[in-house]
Parts: C-alpha cells; sequence; structure tokens
C-alpha cells in the first residue's frame, strides 16, 4: 500500500466522469473511458511541484493550468489564469473548493502538524484567501497529515471538529439524499471527510465520496486523499489509474514521492490544541 497524493489523484479521475452526472450509489466501476484527471490533479501537481523544488507558487499554478487549459477549471480561477503576466496574479478571496482539491501535498509533505497548516494556508492564499477557503485546505491538509502520523479517525475527527467547526456527525446515509452541488469548501469539505471517516479502505472511500454527488471529483479527489494517506493505495488501483496520466505528469509526481520518503514524521500531542 502506498501512502502519496495517487490516492488524491485517482479520486480525482474516478471522480470526473460523475461531476456533471452524479451517481448516488457505491456500486459503479471505479475506471472507464470517459475517466480523465481534471483541474484537481493539475492543481494538485502544481502545488506538489511548489514543494519540492521551491518555486513561487503562484508561476507554478499559472504554468500547469496554461500547460492544461481545457481541465474543467472554475470562472475565477480561469479568469486568473488567463492574466497577461504571472507578476499580475493576484487572490481574488474565494472559498471554492479548489484550496481543498490542490492541498493534499501539503498534508504529505510536512513534517509536523503545524507545518502542516502553515503549508495548507500558503497553498490556498495564493487565490482562495477568504478565511473559509484557507480553512477548507487545512482541514484537509491536518487530516493527511495525522492519518500519516498514525492518529485513529477519532482523534482526527475530533481535532477538525474542534479546530474548525465543521459538523462531522452526519453520515453519508443521512446527506446523500438531499446532497446538492456545492462547489464552496464549507458545502463540500465536511462532506468529504465524513466520507473518508465511514470508509473501510481506500477503495470504500472513494466510492462514499462519489455516492454523495455534488462535486463529485473534488469530493473524491479530497477523500482520496485523506484515505491515502491513512489506508495507503493498493498497487493494482495504482496501476489503473496510470495510463489516464501523461509523462510530464507522473514524473512530477514520482519526483514528489521520492521527495517525500526522505522527510520525517513528527507526532503532536493534540490534547494541548
Amino acid at each position: 500500500m502506498e501512502r502519496n497524493i495517487f490516492g488524491a489523484i485517482i479520486g480525482d479521475i474516478v471522480g470526473s466522469r460523475f461531476e456533471w452526472h452524479n451517481c448516488k450509489s457505491i456500486n459503479f466501476d471505479l475506471f472507464a473511458e470517459n475517466c480523465k484527471p481534471t483541474d484537481d490533479t493539475i492543481m494538485t501537481i502544481a502545488v506538489a511541484e511548489w514543494l519540492s523544488t521551491g518555486q513561487e507558487l503562484a508561476k507554478l499554478l499559472y504554468k500547469w493550468g496554461n500547460a492544461y487549459p481545457n481541465a474543467g477549471y472554475g470562472g475565477l480561477f480561469r479568469k486568473w489564469l488567463l492574466k497577461g503576466k504571472p507578476e499580475d496574479l493576484k487572490p481574488y478571496n474565494s472559498y471554492g473548493n479548489g484550496s481543498g482539491m490542490r492541498v493534499s501535498p501539503c498534508g504529505f509533505f510536512a513534517t509536523s502538524l503545524d507545518e502542516a497548516l502553515e503549508l495548507a494556508q500558503k497553498s490556498a492564499e495564493i487565490t482562495h484567501n477568504h478565511p473559509e477557503g484557507i480553512k477548507g485546505a487545512q482541514a484537509i491538509a491536518s487530516a493527511i497529515f495525522l492519518s500519516r502520523a498514525g492518529y485513529e479517525k477519532a482523534e482526527i475527527k475530533l481535532f477538525i471538529e474542534r479546530g474548525f467547526g465543521y459538523d462531522l456527525s452526519r453520515t453519508c446515509d443521512e446527506i446523500r439524499p438531499t446532497y446538492n452541488f456545492d462547489v464552496s469548501c464549507q458545502g463540500s469539505c465536511p462532506e468529504a471527510i465524513i466520507a473518508f471517516l465511514e470508509s473501510t479502505d481506500y477503495e470504500s472511500a472513494i466510492r462514499l465520496a462519489i455516492s454523495l454527488g455534488g462535486d463529485s471529483d473534488t469530493i473524491a479527489c479530497m477523500t482520496g486523499g485523506m484515505a491515502g494517506a491513512f489506508y495507503g493505495v493498493p498497487a493494482n488501483i495504482i496501476e489503473q489509474a496510470l495510463p489516464y496520466l501523461d509523462n510530464h505528469q507522473t514524473t512530477a509526481i514520482e519526483k514528489f514521492i521520492n521527495i517525500c520518503q526522505s522527510r520525517p514524521i513528527l507526532r503532536t500531542n493534540l490534547e494541548h490544541r
């Protein structure tokens, strides 16, 4: 089982065909001809390259976004990408779930919870500098880091509820019947976290996330990042996903994974936070 950003990227690929045609069920084929990596994957890779190279994040988001212009970006981010020069890029106070969808590398790169929270904020505020946009990114990144550090789900749930004020008491069965398309962090990050908490392994997490409906690729991307950190991603699922990625993408992903393998993990006493 590999614990890395493939968990998030595979969630995006599997969920891509359900974004506009929701599947309110856990029974579906994980992969199909019309699956593809979307903006969730492209921006996740951009954040990973930021962490592995130290280059400016805004320029990397701009570079990767314009290299894959048809990946399905949200309206505000698409306008951001169309700026004439990278130096003109400014945050636009978004609370959309774009900050949560791309944050998983921060949770995998961080050596401490504080670093995960700091990196998540930096990754978000370059565009999503609204408090809810930052909060969503930090909640997902902290769940990923705490999973890697060996915390139990009950501890992760309590930390996120106390630290971010998300209601994680609901179940997927309670959410599913009335849940609709919501691209805000506050309207999709808690749902993604609940799908992770309710899961029993990586695959069940992805199935639960997609079964909720709504912004399926992004919810599955966020859930997949957390589940990948907690359970690991089965090698056979990674193998099935690789043909959907090009060499440029896989090279950047593998470079990031190799760097993360040499970084230590420092546990935090959550009782004092």
